[in-house]
């Protein structure tokens, strides 16, 4: 089992974003040395807690800061840039870190995002759909090309002005051939999306604030995208998000990550919980779709979600939830803000050295039996 890093990020909006960003490069940085896999980024437009903007420009600020680490968007919002931006982005971001980029792509769910673009009346799942087409098309083909696919509102050409002898009308192609990992994030419940994903050969990555229960239905439905396209789905393709905090003893663990007032764990979930509640999308909190809202308790979300403890205890907590999900390829470790940044690098350290090493022990001998 691979580890991976995801933040979205989010910090107490009080805080200085000059030194959040900072802090964030350091994670990603903490991570490369590590030796996690890969460090995946979100971005939003108009959110002062979760305030990177475009993960693409921050990604290429950690490419010469960074060895091995792949550098991944959490996600791209497709309907709020042109498929030609992201692609030629992407591709010039493959090159600066050669091949080290994965492309996340989301359609972009935040609302005052969708209102300050124009876009709120849209339907961003279509767009999203659309600019993913197109972005595959651009890095498939050659100029002039002429794309114009049906019921798809992206027409790219350069065939009226181009002079391939100068160098111009070329959309670049990625370092990667025939393209980067795409990786879809899956939020809801017996996804559907998640069986495009298969057919495509995208990548799914199951959202660390959704109940295990709910993750273990995204695989059966990504195994039957790849089966419709005649491939076999291999379980070290799922990625799998949780709120993990390891402590060198179980008490340090359970204040920092639980309950003290100034916990970044309760933080976050009490963002996540009010920003679920105003979507209306709490379901995917919910054991069952009758569960009323008001038992969607702050302590009923940290008591599901959230993975604290000693190394002995964290490494028991994963292998249960491998029992409990079905077998999976990476466990993506959800950043929080530094409250203590001691305690925060260590448990980073723990989780990459101590926790993971006996994860692995366990299932290769689960395997041999």
């Amino acid at each position: 089992m691979r580890l991976g890093y995801f933040t979205m990020p989010m910090h107490p909006m009080e805080r200085k974003w000059h030194e959040t960003l900072q802090e964030d490069r350091e994670a990603v940085i903490l991570a490369d040395k590590l030796g996690f896999h890969e460090a995946f980024i979100g971005e939003h437009l108009t959110d002062r807690c979760e305030n990177i903007t475009n993960s693409m420009m921050f990604l290429a600020s950690l490419v010469s800061d960074t060895s091995h680490i792949k550098l991944a968007t959490g996600t791209s919002n497709l309907s709020q840039m042109h498929p030609v931006l992201i692609a030629s982005n992407a591709a010039m971001l493959d090159h600066l870190s050669q091949g080290r980029f994965i492309l996340g792509i989301s359609a972009g769910a935040l609302t005052t995002d969708a209102e300050a673009l124009g876009i709120l009346d849209e339907d961003r799942n279509k767009i999203f759909a659309e600019a993913i087409d197109v972005i595959l098309e651009i890095w498939e083909r050659e100029p002039p090309y002429d794309i114009d696919l049906p019921d798809n509102r992206f027409k790219v050409s350069t065939a009226r002005t181009q002079a391939t002898h100068l160098g111009l009308g070329y959309l670049p192609k990625p370092f990667q051939r025939p393209r980067p990992e795409i990786v879809g994030t899956v939020l809801a419940p017996y996804s559907k999306g998640v069986i495009e994903m298969g057919k495509r050969d995208f990548k799914p990555l199951s959202a660390n604030f959704l109940l295990p229960k709910w993750v273990k239905t995204h695989w059966p439905n990504y195994a039957d995208g790849k089966a419709a396209v005649g491939e076999t789905a291999n379980p070290s393709d799922w990625k799998v998000a949780r709120t993990i905090f390891v402590a060198d003893d179980d008490a340090t663990a359970r204040r920092y990550g639980r309950e003290d007032a100034n916990s970044p764990y309760g933080f976050y979930y009490n963002q996540i919980l009010r920003k679920l509640r105003r979507s209306k999308r709490l379901f995917v909190m919910k054991e069952d779709k009758d569960q009323p809202d008001e038992t969607i308790t702050h302590d009923y979300v940290m008591d599901n979600l959230v993975i604290h403890g000693s190394v002995e205890s964290v490494v028991d907590q994963l292998l249960a939830l491998r029992d409990e999900i079905g077998d999976f390829g990476e466990i993506v470790y959800a950043g929080m803000d530094w409250v203590d940044p001691a305690l925060a690098k260590r448990s980073m350290q723990l989780m990459a050295e101590e926790v993971m090493p006996r994860v692995n022990a366990a299932i290769k001998a689960q395997n041999a039996a």
